[in-house]
């Protein structure tokens, strides 16, 4: 068996037996290395060299996690949860009138994520365990609030290149199909992802109009989150917290670094006396230790990317399915986005993805005859499939730890499964259907 079929599929089985998502890609590196000629001492060197490469993400999210916080300590996201909360209990609209207002908000929410304010997934934990209270009274499945969450911060980076959405189409997508050369201009990306993104969107519709439609009910149960009452924000505050947002986002698209972006976030907090400098410490270490777990599982996955990498079995797995590739297009095609998944499910990173298949898919490509915008769609989407449905990701990490903060929300059954039965599947429809016509 293919070393990086084994890895995925023992990682899955794992996380689906309910084991430590970080363990399980840990132990999934190791049984995929140990078929290949690395062997085991091989994989846990492999292993141990490719946790640095994640260290960079990992120290992101933390001061991510850290301006995060600090944004939460500023009082505004409490105070506006309690608007949301007070406007809809005393709503005289219907309820569901209600749900579309509060799933809008919530996919406005994440949208906004990948670029008007630029803190990722780090929003999820602040500001969703106040609304918990909110879904529980509209009866809302949370399943259909990890889809929404989901929708937002991955359609986001795929289509607008902006912040987060730079990084990938620019940075990542682009670049790597220049260094493989295809020739094609980095203003084309979004274009090549129009008609994928729009599979997402089909799948969100379904998730929001027939799967999790029904009203879902949940136990009252206040986390910490819900039990504190913030009053207004002073004018200061929220002049503060407003130059600390926009002096984010300016670092960070001038220089492409979310660490840069978030320190000069935390710092500009601090400046404007938002958060006092005593107690910007304790503030901070909370913030980070919010998002430790999210790093934990960014490092391990870095550590199993590398072990597919030095296995070979990425360009093993592709070189497989070299007949079909040129003996029928559609189905190969097809084949080729299928290996995207089982990469980004094991990888749990959509912008880790894209480097290790580009070297093998453009070349691949350009030989079967396609288009330089079929292959900026069919990397991009291989790229991005598996990012929403990984155990690994980001993209399901974040919704479950702003979810669960009572206890009620499985990662595996509320995020995992939802997200990759309305995302993964009609992303691999349209992709195929976007390098077929493009």
């Amino acid at each position: 068996m293919n070393a990086v079929v084994l890895a995925v599929l023992v990682m899955l089985a794992l996380s689906l037996a309910r084991m430590n998502v970080v363990l399980a890609l840990i132990i999934g590196a190791l049984a995929g290395g140990s078929i290949s000629h690395l062997g085991l001492g091989g994989s846990l060197n492999a292993f141990a060299n490719g946790i640095g490469n994640g260290a960079s993400i990992a120290l992101s999210y933390a001061l991510l996690g850290a301006f995060a916080m600090g944004i939460s300590k500023s009082g505004i996201p409490n105070f506006l949860a309690g608007k949301v909360v007070t406007a809809v209990q005393n709503s005289h609209h219907t309820q569901t009138k209600a749900r579309f207002f509060i799933l809008l908000s919530i996919i406005l929410m994440a949208v906004s994520s990948q670029n008007l304010i630029p803190v990722h997934i780090a929003f999820i934990p602040i500001l969703i365990p106040p609304l918990l209270r909110v879904f529980n009274k509209l009866k809302l499945d949370r399943r259909l609030i990890a889809c929404c969450l989901t929708f937002g911060l991955t359609a986001t980076y795929m289509l607008l290149p902006v912040g987060f959405g730079n990084i990938y189409l620019t940075e990542v997508l682009a670049r790597n199909l220049h260094d493989n050369g295809l020739s094609i201009s980095t203003a084309l990306m979004p274009h090549a992802m129009m008609i994928p993104v729009a599979g997402m969107f089909l799948g969100l519709l379904v998730a929001i109009f027939w799967t999790y439609r029904k009203p879902c009910l949940y136990r009252e149960i206040q986390s910490d989150v819900e039990q504190k009452q913030e009053d207004a924000p002073s004018t200061a505050r929220i002049l503060g917290t407003v130059a600390a947002i926009v002096i984010t986002l300016i670092v960070q698209l001038y220089s492409d670094s979310m660490v840069l972006g978030a320190l000069a976030g935390c710092m500009t907090l601090m400046v404007t006396g938002v958060i006092h400098w005593n107690d910007a410490n304790d503030t901070y270490i909370q913030g980070i230790k919010m998002m430790a777990y999210c790093g934990f599982i960014m490092i391990a996955a870095a550590g199993f990317a590398e072990v597919m990498r030095e296995s070979g079995a990425v360009t093993e797995l592709v070189g497989s399915i070299g007949g079909l590739l040129m003996a029928n297009k559609a189905v190969g095609v097809l084949m080729m986005l299928l290996v995207g998944l089982l990469i980004t499910m094991g990888i749990g990173s959509s912008f880790s993805t894209v480097p290790v298949i580009a070297t093998l898919y453009v070349p691949l490509g350009m030989e079967m005859g396609l288009s330089a915008l079929a292959i900026a769609a069919l990397v991009g989407t291989a790229g991005a499939l598996g990012d929403a449905g990984s155990p690994a990701s980001d993209s399901t990490i974040g919704p479950t730890a702003g979810l669960n903060a009572d206890g009620q929300h499985d990662h595996i059954r509320g995020s995992v499964l939802p997200t990759f039965l309305h995302f993964n599947i009609p992303l691999i429809l349209f992709g195929w259907m976007a390098v077929m016509v493009l």
